[in-house]
C-alpha cells in the first residue's frame, strides 16, 4: 500500500456525463489545496452515456486521477466497495458525482481525522432541491431504521464520509451482496464524529434514486440490520390467529345458543380477504429475507471489472472482482 497517499476520493459514477467535468474541477482544487498526496478514484457503474470516455480523457491528462470501469452496472453501494477495495489512502472519502455533498468539505474531514476519528460523516441540516415528499420520507426512513435496529445508524447522514484505513480494512472483511455501507460502517464501530452542512439541490443530471430504487435500497438496509420485521409478521400472525379463534368461540355459541343465525357471505368474504391480505404481507416480508439468503449462497463476486486506468501494476492485476 502506498502510505504516502493521505486520501483517497472515491466518486462512484452512473450517467454523470453532465457533471463529470464539474465534479473533477472542485475535486481537484480541494485537494491541490490540502498539499499532501491524494488520489481521486472514479467508478464508472456502468454508465450508458459519455461518463466512462470523459473519464478515461480527464486520466490521461491526470495521474492522480484514477479509473475502475465496471463491465456492466452493479448498484451505487457495490460501486463505493470496488472503490474501497482498489484504494492506498491512509484516510478514505466517498463522495456522490452531482455535487449535492459539498468536496470543500473534506478539508474539515480531514482535520477531524487528525484529530483521532475515526469515522468523519456529512450529516445534513438541510436539503436543498428536494420534494417535500422526498424530505418527509428520507427523515421518516432514517428514524425507523434507527428504531428497528440495535446498531447506532446517524440520522440524516448519506454516504459523504471519510472513514480510517483501518475502518476501510475492517470492511472488507464483510462480503455482503445487498450492502448498506453507511450501515455496515456504524456497525463495525470506531470513534465517530460528524460534522453539519447544507445540502445543495444538484448540480445537473437527474437522480440515480428514483422511488424503486429508494424503497429496494430501504429494504436492504432495515433486511441487513434488524429481524424485526420477521418478529413482528411472527406476533402480528399469533394475534390475528388469537382473534380469529375467539371469533370461532362466538360463532359457535350464537348458533348454539340463539335463533339467530348469521346470514352473510359478504361479512365471511371480507374476513377471509382480510386474513388472506395479512397471510400475503407476512409471506412477502420472509421472502425478503429468504431472496438475501439466496443471493449470499450464490457467491458470486461482489463486482467484475472492465478495465482500470493510472493504478500500479499490482492493481491493475487485481482479480475482477471481489468474493
Amino acid at each position: 500500500m502506498a502510505n504516502d497517499i493521505v486520501c483517497s476520493v472515491i466518486v462512484p459514477l452512473y450517467n454523470e456525463e453532465e457533471v463529470i467535468l464539474e465534479t473533477y474541477k472542485r475535486l481537484k482544487k480541494v485537494m491541490d489545496s490540502i498539499n499532501e498526496p491524494y488520489e481521486i478514484i472514479f467508478v464508472n457503474d456502468g454508465s450508458r452515456d459519455k461518463t466512462a470516455s470523459i473519464a478515461y480523457e480527464l486520466c490521461e491528462k491526470d495521474k492522480n486521477l484514477k479509473l475502475v470501469d465496471f463491465a456492466r452496472n452493479f448498484g451505487h453501494q457495490t460501486a463505493i466497495t470496488a472503490g474501497m477495495d482498489f484504494s492506498e489512502g491512509q484516510s478514505v472519502v466517498v463522495i456522490d458525482a452531482d455535487l449535492q455533498d459539498p468536496p470543500e468539505l473534506i478539508p474539515q474531514m480531514i482535520e477531524k481525522w487528525r484529530e483521532g476519528y475515526d469515522v468523519v460523516y456529512g450529516k445534513r441540516k438541510e436539503r436543498k432541491g428536494e420534494t417535500f415528499f422526498k424530505k418527509f420520507t428520507a427523515k421518516v426512513f432514517y428514524r425507523f431504521l434507527r428504531s428497528m435496529t440495535d446498531v447506532d445508524i446517524p440520522v440524516d447522514t448519506g454516504d459523504f464520509r471519510l472513514i480510517d484505513r483501518k475502518v476501510c480494512e475492517a470492511l472488507k472483511l464483510v462480503n455482503e451482496r445487498n450492502r448498506y455501507i453507511r450501515g455496515i460502517i456504524s456497525w463495525l464501530g470506531f470513534k465517530q464524529t460528524g460534522i453539519e452542512f447544507v445540502r445543495d439541490k444538484r448540480f445537473a443530471g437527474t437522480t440515480k434514486y428514483p422511488l424503486k430504487k429508494m424503497m429496494k435500497f430501504a429494504f436492504d438496509a432495515i433486511t441487513s440490520f434488524s429481524y424485526k420485521p420477521l418478529k413482528f409478521a411472527s406476533v402480528f400472525g399469533m394475534l390475528l390467529s388469537t382473534i380469529s379463534f375467539l371469533y370461532l368461540i362466538v360463532v359457535i355459541c350464537t348458533r348454539i345458543f340463539t335463533t339467530h343465525v348469521q346470514p352473510g357471505w359478504a361479512s365471511i368474504l371480507a374476513v377471509n380477504l382480510f386474513f388472506h391480505g395479512i397471510t400475503l404481507i407476512i409471506l412477502g416480508i420472509i421472502g425478503e429475507y429468504i431472496g438475501r439468503i439466496y443471493d449470499e449462497a450464490k457467491g458470486r463476486p461482489l463486482y467484475i471489472v472492465r478495465q482500470t486506468k493510472n493504478f500500479s501494476e499490482d492493481k491493475q492485476n487485481k482479480i475482477t472482482g471481489r468474493m
